[in-house]
């Protein structure tokens, strides 16, 4: 019986494959010319590829309407200290006989005997390849052959490579590396691709290699030239990366075009930064914010993407709703779109009850602000620790590491100003360059509490190299929140990290700013730093001291359930409190201030 998808394809082509059963193979070749004679002509026929799973003994296992990875096979354990002994020929309809990212993978994954690929183009062979496994300190790999003929492969013996190859591995410990290596391709810059380095590494993804190109403009159908694509695909079999990352957003089209030259998974910016977010987020509306992202962005590429999500193995780019959804049509996705939108609204419509009780209780709103990875997390949690009322539980701190978008879930905290007033403090997601459009708007619930804060705290990495673009893209962030205009003052973190001249220099720069230079982790000039968030905040409320008669023992409990206490007597004539109030307590207050004729 063939497999994969059979959809539109003749019963006499299924029968000409399901024939392929009764063909038997010798044992030490790759395959019989006519199993390969068939496949290549079907091939040619519906432009679909075909796959052929051999055993030792010649016999044909399983005939699949797909690439090699749609071939199901039992996974084997390496202590097992054996191949699968099973062989894989398949064709190329694009004419590339190269095996792909998706091939190695497999004859990896399987332990193959052996993958083939034959590229077939306009009914002609264009060449054979093959791959096997192999061993490189001890770590289970793979080798390719250059492009052969069919006489060529032919005449390869199996059985002798895999006898090779099975006596290694029972003399040995074996492992298996499953790190995905990727390479990175961008047109801007090189501490651009610095950066998409790290986001790679934020996603267990080790860089093999960064290919800069610069355009001035972007080829519509590769993004990059033809002659640069041949490259990658070259550099992609030399490295054996199963990977290209591109710095900037890929149209489902260029998506599609450049799997094809490259015989690769290819990703871009975007899909890396939601991949992080669908790793890192944690709480409900987190996870709603990321989906909602995620469906936005492959809604319009889903005949593009669908190469990627199509496929059986883990990785970068198949993760969250896109691999769920690859078979539901577009009516489905905007109607599912539509639901995750209601369902944030109501997690928003929460948050806003929240916000309006601290604004009724005239609590200053603090947020901190910043690049990813700049240490607002680090300076949340020292801040809530060291300035933390009495009246407040213990919370649970924040997630803090040296790692980009560590922080997904926003958080309010109280905190004690050094006047004695309450305040909350807002930790933020970390703002990066070129964050994704449909991200801003699915976390604008979040991003809410900036709009909304009394003042914004710019944590600032100065240690960064490029501490300038960081700021700016901060900036270009708040501008589209229309959150600009807010009282903001800039805390340049980790001064532990740079030398004095260079922090004299940055400050000169941002000379028309309040700048109050920080070290978040060594607790460097925290003090400072609140006292000038002290200053900066809007003081309605003021300290005051009333005298309560004793008949009017409501207003003590309206005081002290509205406000804070900072001393509280007992005199002849009444209750003497000295606290926190705002103008509306105060008014209704005013006849009981204490005076010295109280006395």
């Amino acid at each position: 019986m063939v497999e994969g998808n059979i959809t539109g394809v003749k019963n006499s082509i299924l029968n000409k494959l399901d024939d392929l059963y009764n063909v038997k193979t010798e044992k030490n070749v790759l395959a019989n010319i006519e199993i390969i004679e068939a496949i290549t002509s079907v091939t040619n026929d519906i432009n679909r590829e075909i796959s052929v799973a051999i055993d030792r003994k010649g016999k044909v296992l399983n005939v699949s309407i797909g690439d090699s990875g749609s071939v199901h096979l039992p996974l084997l354990s390496l202590k097992e200290k054996k191949l699968s002994g099973v062989k894989i020929i398949h064709t190329h309809p694009n004419g590339n006989p190269l095996l792909s990212a998706i091939d190695l993978s497999a004859l990896i994954q399987l332990k193959l005997d052996a993958i083939a690929a034959i590229g077939i183009e306009n009914g002609n062979v264009t060449g054979v390849c093959l791959g096997y496994c192999n061993f490189s300190d001890n770590v289970l790999t793979t080798v390719e052959t250059a492009p052969l003929d069919i006489i060529s492969a032919l005449n390869i013996n199996i059985a002798e490579k895999v006898e090779d190859i099975e006596n290694f591995m029972k003399n040995h410990n074996i492992i298996e590396d499953d790190t995905e290596k990727a390479i990175l391709v961008g047109i801007e810059s090189e501490e651009s691709l610095d950066e998409l380095k790290e986001l790679a590494s934020a996603c267990n993804v080790y860089t093999v290699q960064k290919v800069l190109q610069k355009r001035t403009k972007v080829d519509s159908a590769l993004f990059v030239g033809k002659g640069k694509v041949t490259e990658l695909a070259m550099l992609r079999q030399a490295e054996k990366a199963d990977l290209i990352i591109f710095d900037e957003e890929l149209s489902a089209s260029q998506i599609r075009n450049l799997e094809e030259l490259t015989g690769c998974k290819v990703i871009d910016r975007t899909i890396l930064i939601l991949e992080i977010f669908a790793k890192r987020a944690k709480s409900r509306e987190s996870k709603i914010q990321i989906e909602l992202a995620q469906l936005k962005y492959r809604l319009p590429r889903l005949s593009g993407l669908g190469t990627i999500l199509s496929r059986t193995g883990a990785g970068i780019g198949t993760r969250g709703p896109g691999e769920k959804k690859l078979e539901i049509d577009k009516r489905r996705i905007r109607e599912r779109i539509f639901e995750l939108t209601k369902e944030l609204q109501k997690v928003k419509s929460i948050r806003e009850v929240q916000r309006n009780k601290r604004t009724k209780d005239n609590i200053p709103k603090v947020s901190l602000v910043g690049y990813t990875n700049t240490g607002k997390s680090t300076l949340r949690n020292t801040l809530c620790s060291k300035f933390a009322p009495n009246i407040s539980n213990t919370k649970e701190k924040v997630f803090e590491a040296d790692m980009l978008f560590a922080t997904l879930d926003v958080t309010t905290r109280a905190i004690n100003l050094p006047d004695n007033r309450l305040a909350t403090l807002t930790d933020t997601v970390g703002f990066v360059k070129k964050l994704p459009h449909d991200l801003i708007e699915a976390f604008k619930s979040t991003l809410e509490e900036v709009i909304n804060s009394d003042l914004l705290v710019h944590v600032i990495d100065i240690a960064s190299s490029t501490v300038k673009e960081d700021i700016e893209a901060v900036w270009s962030v708040l501008k589209e929140l229309e959150a600009f205009e807010k009282p903001l003052l800039l805390a340049f973190n980790k001064i532990d990290k740079i030398e004095e001249k260079e922090l004299l220099k940055l400050k000169e720069e941002f000379n028309e700013y309040i700048i109050v230079p920080i070290s978040a982790l060594k607790e460097e000039n925290l003090d400072l730093l609140m006292e000038t968030i002290t200053e900066l905040l809007p003081a309605s409320i003021k300290e005051y001291s009333f005298l309560i008669p004793y008949d009017k023992g409501t207003l003590v409990s309206y005081i002290h359930n509205n406000s804070k206490i900072l001393q509280e007597d007992y005199k002849d004539n009444g209750t003497y409190i000295k606290a926190m109030v705002d103008p509306e307590m105060l008014n209704k207050l005013e006849e009981y201030l204490f005076t010295e004729e109280n006395e």
